[in-house]
């Protein structure tokens, strides 16, 4: 039987959510908004993923779910994951006719200090999405998750701005809060609550916390 104080001892209340950001791309390390693009991971993401497999091993989650992205299909692949399903709705962002760009050619083009959590995407060779629309995925991720977290805890492999946004949602903040959240490519996070209150456990870290 595990030990009380094990990460993998049974908890009192519900499971934590484990969050875990895809690792580098091309795209990623340039700082250009890679939402629809099927890009695949460098050797630096590659090997980032492995270290989070490293942190995460030994670990029982009772679901696991992964964007349908290679990139994030990869990284779950790397970290030892081997009950994925994937989830449509973990996609990253539709940036739209911003797809590809960097946050500073974009408000080159537009003339002002354009941020894609207060003015999302714009249509392009995909319509593009707003903050809420994603919010909106992310909410139905977390329907769906919420009861498979009274049985232990869920992961969840996808990607930056998604995970940012889905984190707010969990937290019961308004989508624009994700702003807020730092998350680095390969980044593991936990989420869990207290009290019956959603908290942060670990953000944008390395590691899983004992319990």
């Amino acid at each position: 039987m595990p030990d009380a104080a094990s990460p993998n001892a049974p908890r009192p209340d519900s499971g934590r959510l484990v969050l875990v950001r895809h690792g580098e791309t091309q795209w990623s390390r340039d700082g250009r908004h890679t939402g629809t693009t099927d890009l695949p991971l460098l050797p630096a993401g590659e090997a980032v993923a492995r270290a989070a497999g490293q942190a995460l091993a030994g670990h029982h989650f009772v679901a696991e779910f992964v964007s349908p992205l290679l990139r994030a299909r990869r990284t779950a692949e790397l970290i030892g994951l081997q009950n994925l399903e994937i989830d449509d709705d973990l996609r990253e962002w539709d940036y739209g006719g911003y797809e590809g760009k960097s946050t500073p050619q974009i408000r080159e083009e537009v003339g002002d200090d354009w941020e894609i959590f207060a003015d999302g995407g714009i249509p392009g060779e995909t319509p593009g999405e707003t903050v809420e629309d994603v919010a909106a995925r992310a909410s139905h991720v977390l329907a769906r998750v919420h009861p498979l977290l009274e049985q232990g805890d869920v992961i969840l492999v996808a990607h930056g701005h998604l995970l940012r946004i889905l984190a707010a949602a969990y937290l019961r903040q308004q989508p624009r809060f994700a702003a807020s959240l730092q998350l680095d490519a390969g980044a593991v996070c936990a989420l869990d609550t207290h009290h019956g209150i959603p908290t942060i456990a670990s953000w944008n870290t390395t590691h899983l916390p004992s319990v």
